[in-house]
């Protein structure tokens, strides 16, 4: 049986993704074969396995900064919420259906416990070392016995936990001293130190405190990891551009051509693989910014409008913002326009929902000749094809059927056949996410773009977006193995939390743990 450790957080967004992905690839770069692993993941930025099951986009990408092919087993509960209180629930890969908070919490989460440790015991049994990332904060009381994420999953695999705290954000002490004195004598067991997250500034101002915190808990701190540009790649949620960093350098680097290139993506509700465009970003010369008025759409040179789960209601908001009629406007001028996946169907003539909104028939806005018909099966697929003479690789999760009545094909078979989507002058459509990313038809389809919008922009030749990926996978494996203490770390993956860890007063209310 190999070893692990769980990744823990004070709070959502800590760097838990990021960190676990770290290790991943500082595992992977001395021998080790390491997976992944998050029981629950609440996301709507999610990825299809070679198998055709649907995972957390960042486990995806902790698969990747391992080395290895993302499978169902390192998430077997994803969540994708549907409103604010209702997700859908995605079962080892497949949808089973919506489901409330209360009655997740309620009983359901708890009976997946055995699914969901069953699951890292069949990575144990292949991996040398297994990486756990925790969710929110394992110090949420509320919600303790019904824990399979956090403290729940360690307990049952008696893993040790490194607490991560962003510094960034401040209170990074009581975040940590409150985090471990809120558990119960058997969790705190397992929590065998802290580490600290997006540093700035001199590490030696803060050791005082280091050395506080450890006579206080009796733990020590693992690393100090100084804030990075450009490292929140594959965000579980928000409205980020994973490449940051490299849309700055876009910006201020001069671009490959005599003109940059301007694209607004359409911030719609419960947007969904927002990563789409961060090949996008990743093009020197190009400027990505999400935007939610019609008045910020008059200078882009492309608009997308990206995936969604509630694609119904991402419509409304695009008409009630009056960002339909803009849209309508930039199609008769023949000005660009992309519609992915959610944004695809929007484009659309018509859409027949029954099953995400159960709106019925909603028109759409008739941008492209395409009809939408809600299947309660849901599509997940990792197609191949090609677009515009070049391979294109992406990959499929919707619920809608596409009837497309005319137009272009816009993705073909290689012999001129549609597999997905269509195109009508300056406006495209698909279904597929991550096309973007094949490089060949990327810069093709900037090329036609650049043209249409009466831009003088090229393509950088050599821009590889997923060299690029590589690159910050690097980073984050730097990161831990410069700042963090990897001798430690590796202690506690392969022998556990350290005996007679001193508990924390008051602990648990009620030691209901």
């Amino acid at each position: 049986m190999s070893g692990g450790l769980l990744v823990a957080g004070t709070t959502s967004d800590a760097g838990k993704s990021v960190v676990t992905a770290g290790i991943c690839r500082w595992l992977v770069r001395r021998g080790v074969k390491v997976a992944p692993f998050k029981a629950q993941n609440m996301s709507l930025n999610s990825f299809v396995t070679r198998e055709g099951a649907e995972i957390g986009r960042a486990q995806a990408m902790q698969a990747q900064a391992a080395r290895v092919e993302p499978t169902a087993l390192m998430n077997p509960v994803l969540l994708k919420p549907g409103s604010d209180r209702s997700s859908q629930v995605v079962l080892m890969g497949r949808p089973v259906g919506e489901m409330s908070a209360r009655g997740y919490h309620g009983g359901r989460q708890e009976s997946l416990l055995s699914t969901v440790v069953d699951c890292l015991e069949q990575l144990r049994g292949t991996y040398d070392a297994v990486i756990c990332e925790g969710a929110g904060s394992p110090a949420e009381i509320n919600l303790r016995r019904t824990d399979i994420v956090n403290m729940g999953i360690a307990r049952a695999a008696r893993f040790p936990v490194v607490v991560v705290g962003d510094i960034d954000r401040g209170g990074v002490f009581a975040s940590f001293f409150g985090t471990t004195a809120l558990l119960s004598a058997e969790d705190q067991a397992l929590i065998a130190g802290y580490l600290v997250n997006k540093f700035r500034g001199d590490v030696s101002l803060l050791e005082p405190g280091l050395d506080m915190l450890r006579d206080l808990t009796g733990r020590p701190t693992y690393g100090v990891l100084p804030f990075a540009h450009g490292l929140g790649i594959d965000e579980e949620d928000g409205l980020r551009v994973s490449l940051r960093g490299t849309v700055r350098e876009s910006v201020l680097a001069p671009p490959h051509g005599e003109d940059i290139l301007r694209i607004a993506v359409c911030a719609v509700p419960l947007m969904s693989n927002f990563t789409d465009v961060d090949a996008l970003a990743a093009e020197p010369g190009v400027v990505v910014r999400f935007v939610d008025r019609a008045e910020e759409l008059h200078d882009a040179d492309l608009v997308i409008v990206p995936g969604t789960r509630g694609t119904v209601k991402a419509l409304a908001w695009l008409r009630e913002r009056g960002l339909a009629d803009a849209l309508l406007r930039r199609a008769a001028e023949g000005r660009p326009v992309l519609g992915i996946c959610g944004g695809y169907q929007i484009l659309g003539e018509r859409i027949e929902d029954d099953v995400e909104s159960r709106a019925g028939t909603v028109e759409g806005l008739g941008l492209l000749p395409v009809r939408i018909r809600f299947d309660r099966e849901k599509t997940l697929a990792r197609p191949v094809g090609e677009a515009l003479g070049a391979p294109v690789e992406g990959y499929e999760i919707h619920h809608g059927v596409a009837d497309v009545r005319g137009g272009e094909p816009f993705l073909t078979d290689g012999r001129g056949e549609r597999l997905d989507g269509c195109r009508t002058g300056a406006v495209w459509g698909t279904h597929w996410h991550g096309s973007l990313e094949s490089d060949v038809f990327r810069r093709r389809f900037l090329t036609e773009v650049a043209s249409a919008a009466g831009r003088r922009f090229v393509p950088a030749p050599d821009t590889c977006f997923a060299g690029l990926r590589e690159e910050q996978l690097d980073r984050l494996g730097d990161l831990i193995e410069e700042h963090a203490d990897t001798d430690a770390l590796w202690r506690l993956i392969e022998s556990g939390a350290p005996a007679g860890l001193p508990f924390i007063a008051p602990g648990a209310p009620g030691a209901r743990a």
